[in-house]
């Protein structure tokens, strides 16, 4: 049985990650969030795309995150926190972080100390409301809270080293190792299973408000997950692991759009044989966590459950690997036994066969257009717009791709410039606005932008270069520049292609 399409009416949104959002040091879940939801409402959009809200670690990547199932506590609002009584006023004032960028690792401490403070005020509180719903919190993620909060006071014990160079007693996880690390770290896990609980208050709050002006929140789900993680400190019978904890094959993509020698991911990859013999326990658990969070969800790197590419573990590049099957539609027919309709976005980009299709196809799930692609010799890309279907999400471009202005001007080679002018008669300063109404007035149910091209903004703003381990996941919104203008060209547009909520439902957004 084919799942049910999360596609229905057309629908525009906007894909920015929170921590791009202005404020001190890094975006956060407090009034920018909100104001802009606002924004996002008066544009007519009907759609948030985030990257995975995941806990990240030092070098700030949401596709290499300490958890899988833990929200980013970086997130977290001391503003928000002070304004409901959860902070003290004078707690941790924000250091002279810049405006521009992100310094993870400044944000990391200083947020650390947020949180500190925080859970310091929850100690001395006598708030015994705020004790039984911390209390509920714990007892309804403890599948997966317990194991994220010792793995985070034991990284912190050991100078964030990764988990297979701890002691081996602790890396292995001998059971009176644990309970010895549980008894001499008690509260310090119990401040990181508290910045969960803030986290998810606080984003509980932000979904709602979206929700109430008609928004739905779609997330990402990265296929695979980081080695140094609860995830795979906590079932290492689940990965490619050798007995010292340290993987023996890794993930990775061949040759691609992106890289001559492919990427290597580094990622420890499924014992898939051993997950389907319990029923694929850990994912339809990690996909119940993540539809907690968000109404939609993107797969990242959805081939990989056809097949994926396994990297020997000691190559430096992703030359040398090989395809191997993966679970097929299995998995999602467990995850739907349990969970019911999935409603999935299948990131079906790069060497992408029939085999990889049948299984989308089958699953009825949408795949993505990406404008950058559609430009070359063959009439039967998916990615030409004409080729478009409405069980799709069209993009200008995705948090892989340089921004529509900085490929335009950049990156495109003359062929592909010369196919977006057939496209369009648009002057060249205005490309990026007509490659967002070409995806706009396609047929694809639904058209996501990122903001950098609806600001205008060149390859400065790119948010990630696939294959390079510095300057990625730092763009930063600066306050003021979504006006009102802004949101009135774009809601304009939206409007024209039939995209808007009073367009696609007949009624209006309120």
């Amino acid at each position: 049985m084919a799942e049910v399409s999360p596609i229905g009416a057309r629908a525009g949104g906007i894909l920015l990650h929170p921590t791009s959002l202005p404020g001190p040091g890094i975006g956060d879940l407090g009034e920018h969030a909100f104001r802009f939801i606002d924004w996002l409402a008066s544009a007519e959009q009907q759609l948030w795309q985030v990257l995975p809200l995941v806990a990240v670690n030092e070098g700030g990547s949401p596709y290499n995150a300490l958890s899988a199932f833990a929200g980013n506590p970086l997130l977290i609002s001391p503003a928000e926190l002070f304004l409901h009584g959860l902070l003290p006023e004078e707690a941790a004032p924000a250091p002279d972080l810049p405006l521009d960028g992100i310094d993870f690792p400044a944000v990391m401490a200083w947020k650390d100390e947020v949180v500190g403070r925080a859970y310091e005020l929850y100690l001395d509180s006598d708030d015994l409301d705020l004790e039984a719903d911390f209390g509920a919190y714990r007892d309804r993620n403890r599948g997966w809270l317990d194991d994220y909060a010792l793995f985070r006071a034991l990284r912190d014990e050991f100078g964030g080293r990764w988990w297979p160079e701890w002691p081996a007693r602790l890396r292995a996880r001998d059971e009176r190792a644990l309970d010895e690390a549980r008894n001499d770290l008690l509260l310090e896990a119990d401040r990181h299973a508290y910045a969960q609980y803030l986290f998810d208050l606080q984003w509980t709050a932000v979904r709602r408000h979206a929700h109430a002006a008609g928004i739905r929140i779609v997330g990402d789900v990265p296929i695979f997950v980081a080695h140094d993680s609860a995830d795979v400190w906590a079932n290492q019978h689940l990965f490619t692991l050798d007995a010292e904890g340290r993987a023996t094959v890794v993930s990775g993509v061949p040759p691609d759009y992106f890289s001559a020698t492919g990427q290597r991911w580094g990622n420890p990859l499924y014992r898939w044989d051993v997950l389907a013999r319990d029923g694929y326990r850990w994912w339809i658990d990690r996909f119940r966590r993540t539809l907690e969070m968000v109404d939609v969800v993107r797969i990242d790197h959805f081939r990989g459950f056809e097949a994926y590419w396994e990297v020997p573990a000691d190559e430096e590049t992703a030359l040398n690997g090989r395809w191997v099957p993966g679970p097929g539609r299995a998995l999602f027919d467990a995850a739907r036994r349990e969970l019911g309709t999935l409603p999935l976005v299948a990131e079906d980009l790069g060497l992408i066969t029939d085999e990889v299709e049948a299984l989308r196809d089958g699953l009825g799930l949408p795949g993505m257009r990406v404008l950058q692609f559609a430009f070359g010799d063959d009439e039967r890309n998916p990615h030409l717009p004409r080729n478009y279907v409405h069980n799709a999400v069209a993009y200008t471009g995705t948090h892989d791709n340089d921004t529509a202005r900085g490929w335009y001007d950049e990156s495109a080679d003359p062929n592909e410039r010369q196919g977006v002018r057939r496209l369009t008669d648009a002057p060249e300063d205005e490309m990026h606005w007509a490659m967002i109404e070409t995806v706009l007035r396609s047929r694809a149910g639904w058209a996501v932008v990122p903001l950098q091209d609806v600001l205008g903004l060149g390859s400065q703003a790119r948010m990630n270069t696939p294959g390079t381990g510095e300057g990625n996941w730092a763009w930063r919104l600066r306050e003021g520049d979504v006006t009102p203008e802004l949101a009135a060209r774009l809601a304009a547009l939206t409007r024209a292609s039939g995209r808007a909520a009073a367009d696609s439902s007949g009624g209006t957004r309120r």
